[in-house]
């Protein structure tokens, strides 16, 4: 029989006394703070007030929880909610989803862009390059608290869960993980190759295609997080995947037409 590596952590990092902190609360902050130093070096080497970051920050960590949240309770467990509505209120009992912080973070940005001068699809494309390693530390807070679990499987790879079960999974937290890890690296080269001239929205078109394409195959080995089952092959984040992708691929098209077109009308 194959030796699996067997992950029993605890996912409470320190308690004192009432007071827990969690490994996921720390990689969740740790999120926000690297896309705040992104964020920062962006506006720096754009020469943009630093001092607009803070207010930014605040809006995107509202919007991101609050979206999260939300997105959970309406997407993967509706029934139980809607019959009882004061549980939405009990995050720290769990339940985040990535789709809902997705349109959260688009949300509360525009707000955002209402107190300032500054476009709204260049802000997107800003904000897509610093929080995707964010998203990155987060899949590892799931990991720490055994949490999104991976379908069983042999593979020399697999972990067991203990505090959940004892069958090998997927450590598919550790691939997405990685795999926004690959976005983010993507996305910083872009940026350097693309942050003097006029492409709008062309970072913004590759964060949402590839990382909706990255939810979409990975479900393949992930287990179902809805509370309910559909007839077909799909789940539910697949489902909702699909349309992010779609339209971070018109995003693509439509930046790189408007920039070949700007190019020729000023030709």
């Amino acid at each position: 029989m194959m030796n699996y590596f067997v992950w029993d952590i605890d996912p409470i990092l320190l308690a004192l006394g009432p007071l827990k902190i969690r490994w996921y609360g720390l990689m969740f902050a740790s999120a926000f703070m690297t896309s705040y130093g992104f964020m920062y070096w962006i506006y720096k080497r754009e020469q943009k007030n630093v001092e607009d970051l803070d207010r930014m920050l605040w809006y995107l960590a509202i919007g991101t929880v609050v979206g999260a949240r939300l997105g959970h309770c309406l997407f993967y467990d509706p029934a139980y909610y809607f019959s009882h509505p004061l549980k939405i209120l009990a995050i720290w009992e769990g339940g985040l989803a990535s789709h809902g912080a997705f349109i959260g973070i688009l949300i509360s940005l525009y707000l955002y862009k209402l107190k300032t001068d500054d476009s709204y699809i260049w802000l997107m494309d800003r904000v897509a390059v610093s929080c995707i390693l964010g998203a990155s530390l987060i899949r590892i807070g799931n990991f720490f608290n055994s949490e999104i679990l991976g379908i069983p499987t042999d593979v020399p790879w697999a972990v067991i869960f203990s505090r959940i079960d004892y069958l090998p999974r997927h450590p598919v937290q550790l691939y997405e993980s990685a795999g926004y890890a690959l976005v983010f690296l993507v996305l910083i080269f872009a940026y350097k190759k693309t942050a003097y001239l006029p492409i709008k929205g062309l970072l913004t078109g590759l964060f949402t295609t590839l990382v909706f394409l990255l939810r979409f195959l990975l479900e393949f080995v992930k287990t179902e997080q809805a509370a309910y089952a559909n007839e077909l092959s799909l789940t539910t984040g697949q489902f909702l995947s699909i349309p992010f992708f779609l339209i971070g691929v018109a995003f693509i098209i439509w930046s790189l037409r408007n920039y070949r077109t700007n190019n020729l009308s000023s030709g």
